[in-house]
């Protein structure tokens, strides 16, 4: 049973207050300051209680229900990616939390913070849902009705890091192992630790073989924790690193708790039980699948002299960039001369990714490629996208 695994649901009628736990026979405690409240009054799901356990009861809607994140770069690249995906989020007023995507009829959106977004799946109030990894591990605590539908939706990345001051008694500390083995951390004076991230953090620890460890709880400007003598190291979200090194903290190594970005998470009972939500799933992850494949990737045609289509794919196979997804395209183009018509060149079409683009058209000049004309792609859609045949085996369908 994880430390901390409350349900979390906005009722004003049931909570509970600030909490501690501590482990003593393994000298591993935790402390924690946080409300937690139990569903009683919610409009859309039965709750029942099994064996001690709360479980919630899929009640009929017409709509699918999709979680968005309400605001910061999250929330802007997100829409950014459904736009581009041609499935833009309507909102008739832009403080309202409920939406439409006109593409997605039977989709009702509803813009939450990121961990809510999280607990309404678990609790049946959503049934799909966009957040970034570190969310979904924190506040999904590894909960068997979560599932991640898509893992890497480009944006949103960072990584959940522990980082020590560069001073003091952890000057020559470089690694996770070293910081572990420093003689200071005793039951009476553990190594203080403050951060976000109540699950993952003594998770974390305890996997690691740190023992004595505590927790403070602590909602931004952690970098200040250390200097202000509150903490020894904190736990939190690194992007570029930038902010640790301006407050001469740093990074250590093997002290990364996991690699985060955005994804689309989905409640496992919806899917089975909620009318139109595996379609809908399999609809949203297609054109994602499709779109993300194609970033960064240029259609080029050109037109090349040969006396066959197969000589001309030969030559074109005979560079190594110039393979395209499968092998080029090539077809006749027919050109009329003296009166008579005539296939004296062929165009060939191939896929080339943006970073190999310039070497490529040398390439193409070198086997005698001319009128090279670059495009760049929106979509690029497999036979069956490799993430639903995944998906459907996660649900044992």
């Amino acid at each position: 049973m994880s430390l901390l695994q409350p349900y979390f649901q906005q009722c004003p009628s049931a909570f509970t207050s600030a909490f501690s736990i501590s482990c003593p026979s393994s000298s591993f405690y935790l402390s924690v300051s946080k409300r937690s409240f139990i569903s009683c009054c919610s409009s859309q799901s039965q709750t029942a209680v099994v064996n001690g356990k709360i479980d919630r009861k899929i009640v009929e809607r017409d709509e699918i229900r999709l979680g968005l994140p309400s605001k910061g770069r999250m929330a802007d690249d997100t829409l950014d990616l459904l736009k581009d995906c041609q499935l833009s989020v309507k909102q008739v007023n832009p403080r309202q939390y409920v939406a439409q995507i006109p593409q997605l009829s039977n989709v009702e959106v509803w813009f939450q913070r990121p961990k809510d977004i999280v607990r309404k799946l678990l609790s049946g109030d959503l049934d799909l849902g966009i957040v970034g990894l570190d969310t979904v591990s924190e506040y999904g605590q590894g909960s068997e009705d979560l599932i991640i539908v898509h893992d890497a939706l480009e944006y949103g990345d960072c990584r959940l890091s522990l980082a020590i001051p560069k001073y003091g008694i952890f000057e020559n500390i470089n690694s996770l192992e070293e910081l572990a083995q420093m003689p200071q951390w005793t039951v009476e004076k553990p190594l203080r630790v403050a951060t976000g991230f109540t699950y993952l953090g003594p998770k974390f620890m305890k996997e690691n073989g740190l023992k004595h460890v505590i927790f403070s709880t602590a909602d931004g400007a952690l970098e200040a924790a250390p200097a202000m003598g509150i903490a020894d190291a904190i736990l939190d979200l690194v992007s570029s690193g930038t902010t640790l090194r301006e407050n001469n903290l740093k990074e250590i190594e093997g002290g990364v708790v996991l690699e985060s970005q955005a994804v689309l998470i989905a409640s496992r009972k919806a899917l089975i039980r909620r009318k139109g939500a595996l379609d809908t799933t399999h609809e949203i992850l297609e054109r994602f699948e499709a779109h993300l494949r194609a970033l960064g990737q240029f259609m080029v045609t050109a037109n090349m002299r040969g006396r066959s289509a197969e000589e001309v794919a030969g030559q074109v196979l005979s560079q190594p960039s110039l393979s395209g997804l499968q092998g080029p395209t090539v077809c006749p183009v027919f050109c009329k001369c003296d009166g008579k018509v005539a296939a004296d060149y062929y165009a060939i079409v191939i896929c080339i990714p943006k970073k190999a683009l310039y070497k490529s058209v040398q390439q193409l000049r070198a086997i005698g490629g001319s009128g090279v004309l670059i495009s760049p792609l929106t979509y690029i859609f497999d036979e069956e996208t490799p993430r639903w045949r995944e998906l459907l085996s996660k649900l044992g369908l």
